[in-house]
């Protein structure tokens, strides 16, 4: 099994910045690609933010310029850096990652969410 922990939520200013951790641990071979999501209040969870095991990384367009998604392997973490934030990025935020455990079978892992709120 894998387990990811969370952290780095919290309350923040219009123009702040926070950043997100999620570290994974557990029986892994290998992670393959790290991702952010978000989901506000009646409405469908979204993509923020995703990062290859190679190092590619892909961001929705309302994040594009403010939001980084990096990933430290020897740790098994990756990260969101989030700068210029706004009061429509209030959302919780699930770190997802895909794993190959050693049972050599790929696996989809969410965090348990944290909650981002951007307000004056």
């Amino acid at each position: 099994q894998v387990q990811l922990v969370e952290s780095g939520g919290g309350l923040v200013q219009p123009g702040g910045s926070l950043r997100l951790s999620c570290a994974a641990s557990g029986s892994i071979f290998s992670i393959n690609a790290m991702g952010w999501y978000r989901q506000a209040p009646g409405k469908q969870r979204e993509l923020v933010a995703a990062i290859t095991s190679g190092g590619s990384t892909n961001y929705a367009d309302s994040v594009k310029g403010r939001f980084t998604i990096s990933r430290d392997n020897a740790k098994n973490t990756v990260y969101l850096q989030m700068n210029s934030l706004k009061p429509e990025d209030t959302a919780v935020y699930y770190c997802k990652v895909v794993v190959t455990l050693l049972d050599g079978y790929e696996y989809d892992y969410w965090g348990q969410g944290t909650q981002v709120t951007v307000s004056s």
